[in-house]
């Protein structure tokens, strides 16, 4: 995400919103007190606290967390597009017209020559697409992060099945299955979150 979304993103929201869902509406941040008003997801953030060395009851780290977790999502989307979409295309575009052109070309030479150089370009954007891919889904800062953030779905969850006033689907956003493990020697997410605040 660049300067410019980042400063346009702090302009709509509020004091107390975020963004739970790429491209969705603001969500208004559940005060800590109506989650902590339930027992069990009281002991669930007080335990996740140790494991998780960060503090699932305090509004401003929750806040700042789910505004990385929303900058993350973006990144890696872009990422994804800007590898994915060209290796999608180029990828139809070779088979179409193997299919459709080259492969009745008489000369085996200049079918082998097509093959061989859409493979190359295939793979190559293949490779590009892995290599972003594990950037972003493995970097360890940003899995402590989405472990975090679905840490926070968890326990948000628990306190709304407790009968605390909590929208369904809060916090917005998926449960991270994949890349979201904890690491506790990384250091903390280098982005920003929507504020320019690092």
């Amino acid at each position: 995400m660049t300067d410019s979304d980042s400063d346009s993103d702090s302009a709509e929201l509020g004091e107390w919103e975020f963004i739970g869902r790429r491209g969705g509406d603001p969500a208004r941040l559940v005060p800590a007190e109506v989650i902590a008003a339930v027992p069990d997801a009281k002991n669930l953030a007080e335990a996740a606290n140790q494991e998780l060395r960060f503090d699932f009851l305090d509004d401003r780290a929750v806040l700042r967390m789910l505004r990385l977790r929303h900058g993350d999502e973006e990144a890696m989307f872009n990422a994804g597009f800007k590898t994915g979409v060209p290796l999608a295309i180029i990828g139809f575009g070779a088979a179409v017209y193997w299919g459709g052109v080259a492969q009745y070309w008489e000369s085996s030479t200049a079918r082998t020559v097509y093959l061989t150089a859409a493979a190359v370009v295939v793979l190559v954007l293949l490779a590009l697409f892995v290599r972003t891919a594990v950037a972003h889904w493995g970097d360890p800062a940003r899995q402590n992060l989405r472990a975090r953030a679905r840490k926070y779905r968890e326990v948000a969850h628990v306190a709304r099945r407790g009968g605390a006033d909590i929208p369904a689907h809060y916090p917005h956003y998926g449960p991270y299955p994949f890349a979201a493990n904890f690491h506790p020697d990384a250091d903390e997410a280098e982005f920003t979150d929507g504020e320019g605040r690092a």
